[in-house]
């Protein structure tokens, strides 16, 4: 994992790299998070084929979206973060044009959490009903007709 560490320190000085207990963990501002994902897919040396996971976090100051890759062919995991400050209209890019399969993933973290994905092809409810309000999945939701509190 040291390696991978050097090369996307290298090609992205910005980016923070630390080794979790599982995970080599990337921490990338949004504005270079689609730049990082493209590159880590198309470098030989990393060939992040492979999004398998796609989550959001909310620690109520902010949300931190995280993004489990694997390299089938070098069989190595990695983790990239990124975090969005907006909590009132948060949005970052979709990964969807480097991974289909961010798709479902991106659709339901719209739908639970109200983040928008910029250029995603499809992005609507994948659970919710249309005329639902607010985001159950958000720290701060509050839905006293169904009794849910966070």
């Amino acid at each position: 994992m040291e390696r991978i560490k050097e090369i996307i320190i290298k090609q992205f000085p910005t980016a923070q790299a630390v080794q979790g207990k599982q995970y080599l963990e990337i921490s990338v501002e949004n504005s270079h998070l689609l730049e990082l994902c493209k590159f880590l897919k198309e470098n030989s040396e990393t060939s992040f084929d492979y999004l398998f996971c796609e989550s959001a976090v909310d620690f109520l100051t902010h949300f931190t979206m995280v993004y489990h890759l694997e390299s089938i062919k070098h069989r190595h995991q990695i983790v990239v973060k990124s975090n969005i400050i907006d909590r009132v209209k948060p949005e970052i890019s979709s990964v969807y044009s480097i991974w289909k399969g961010a798709d479902l993933h991106e659709r339901e973290i719209f739908d639970l959490f109200g983040i928008e994905f910029t250029n995603h092809p499809d992005m609507r409810k994948i659970f919710l009903d249309n005329d639902w309000v607010g985001f159950p999945m958000r720290k701060d939701y509050v839905d006293e007709v169904n009794i849910v509190e966070r």
